[in-house]
């Protein structure tokens, strides 16, 4: 294994994992400014028009500017000065090698979160005056660190800030380094339109926005703001479970729920249809539109059915939940993408037997999605119990003291959303497995679990519901029998696919190709039903 500090420029030793990493020398720092320099000259050679110097989210260069992080009491810590001084020092070496004329940019954060003795916007104003002496000349102001080491580190979560976080949450804080520093500054955080993008630069608040992972969700994003066709880019809505969560993953690799080619642009572009086919897409969630949208960009007929009256499926019921709206807008957004794109789609339409046979199919696709799961316990049946689509929905009205039976995603949504009603008076959560929120990515747990905190959510975990009574359900925790009383039970222990039985035969008895996507084929995130319908949509 390698020296630990030749992985780990930091400026005082921390303990992680029970290991103890070592500060950095004097020695190691000035070998990593000249590398800076080196880097620098050879991204000139590569033909790079500016060069960004990453001063932020837990980097070495933040560590030593933040007092959290730098602990030191040589040349190098201490006052502002000797924090900065590692990082002008690397900024002098890039300058150094690189035409006078190519612009040099810096990320900063515009401060640091949840930790104590964290950077104070006064100190970045004031460390972005020094830079710019220095030799910088653009700041790019982001938010977010990974610090304090350990499972408290929640200010990460503002660096890929989730859905939970407010769109353009940083920019404030941008315009006021800007207007202090007199710098040409960027903002960014979760700026995913175009118009969002022209109100900052209008008002003056940044010079530039700079936008991320809107651009992953649809690469042609800047060239549709282009051409006055806003309506048509697919944003990002901040799910994280593509790009952030993919990562850090098992899976090691990035993706995207709304984009499924990313990563795979090669082998997933479209091609022209062999044979063109009249392909029946049962379902107008977001895996069936996604499915009939790339059946017809090949060249296919599809014909879209949606039992319902909107298209969007659970994607709209999700935008209920608390700070979701943006995937409710999602939903409806695609959904009029859909109509644009494909000739064929009828709402309040049923995939009867009769309409199968009227509409000859080539092939059909199957989502339909899933349906709320039964506990399968005593009680279940009783007045005063709800599933979580009719909690969500607002078609059932739990009140009183509300006893929410799951933990994972949808449990939690259905706690905070009932937690907001005036007709709730405590919610509880009640988790068979050790803890809550499985389901949730790193960053969005962290805002989930703040706000429970927040709204006196309480969560019972390792309690396996056995029965429901008018008031009170009945729980084993650590082998001993609960009661908790209650007025209200919501089930929301997942969800099972909706029986499709009646296509399955006809198309058996008719000899089509039956793909089953989504949901309706195991009731997963949206992430697998859309990745689903972008892959069969691509093989017929």
């Amino acid at each position: 294994m390698a020296d630990p500090e030749s992985i780990w420029v930091i400026p005082s030793e921390i303990n992680f994992r029970g290991t103890a990493i070592p500060g950095a020398s004097v020695e190691t720092i000035k070998e990593v400014v000249e590398a800076y320099g080196s880097a620098a000259k050879r991204a000139v050679q590569a033909g790079f028009d500016c060069i960004e110097f990453h001063a932020a989210h837990g980097y070495s260069p933040h560590c030593f500017l933040s007092k959290a992080m730098n602990k030191r009491t040589d040349e190098y810590g201490g006052t502002l000065e000797n924090r900065a001084r590692y990082l002008l020092e690397a900024i002098r070496s890039i300058k150094g090698n690189i035409p006078e004329d190519m612009p040099l940019l810096m990320r900063v954060v515009s401060k640091d979160d949840y930790v104590a003795d964290g950077l104070k916007i006064e100190e970045i104003i004031e460390f972005c005056k020094m830079a710019s002496k220095a030799g910088v000349d653009v700041l790019d102001v982001s938010r977010g660190n990974k610090f304090p080491i350990g499972p408290n580190n929640f200010g990460m979560m503002l660096e890929v800030p989730p859905i939970d976080i407010p769109r353009g949450f940083n920019v404030d804080n941008a315009a006021r380094i800007k207007r202090e520093t007199g710098m040409i500054t960027v903002g960014v955080g979760r700026i995913n339109s175009p118009e969002q993008a022209e109100e900052i630069l209008a008002s003056g608040k940044t010079d530039l926005v700079a936008i991320g992972r809107g651009q992953i969700a649809d690469p042609e994003f800047l060239a549709k703001a282009k051409a006055g066709e806003a309506e048509s880019i697919i944003r990002c809505i901040g799910c994280n479970q593509g790009c952030y969560d993919g990562i850090t993953s098992g899976a090691k690799k990035i993706t995207c729920m709304r984009n499924p080619a990313v990563g795979r642009e090669r082998e997933y572009a479209l091609k022209k249809a062999e044979v063109p086919k009249k392909v029946l897409v049962i379902g107008g969630g977001l895996a069936g539109m996604e499915a009939a949208i790339v059946l017809r960009q090949r060249g296919h007929e599809p014909v879209l059915l949606e039992e319902t009256g909107e298209f969007g499926g659970q994607f709209l019921l999700a935008g209920v939940a608390p700070r979701k709206a943006e995937m409710r807008e999602a939903a409806i957004s695609r959904g009029k993408q859909t109509e644009k794109a494909v000739s064929d789609v009828r709402l309040n339409t049923r995939a009867t037997q009769e309409l199968l046979e009227e509409i000859k199919p080539d092939e059909v696709i199957v989502a339909i999605g899933a349906a709320p799961a039964k506990l399968g316990i005593p009680g279940e049946e009783l007045p005063n119990v709800s599933s979580s689509f009719g909690a969500l929905s607002g078609k059932e009205l739990p009140k009183g003291r509300i006893a929410v039976i799951g933990g994972g995603l949808v449990g939690l949504e259905v706690a905070e959303c009932l937690a907001e009603k005036e007709a709730t008076t405590h919610v509880t959560v009640v988790e068979m497995l050790g803890s809550v929120g499985n389901e949730l990515g790193m960053l969005r747990k962290i805002a989930v679990m703040q706000e429970l905190a927040a709204k006196g959510i309480e969560t019972i975990t390792g309690a396996k519901c056995l029965a429901i009574q008018a008031g009170s359900i009945s729980v084993e925790k650590d082998g001993t029998a609960l009661e908790i009383e209650c007025d209200s039970v919501v089930i929301a222990i997942g969800s099972k696919p909706r029986n499709y039985g009646e296509v399955k035969s006809f198309c058996e008895r008719k000899g089509i190709p039956c793909h089953v996507i989504g949901d309706a084929l195991k009731a997963r995130k949206a992430l697998n039903a859309i990745a689903d319908a972008a892959e069969v949509a691509r093989a017929i």
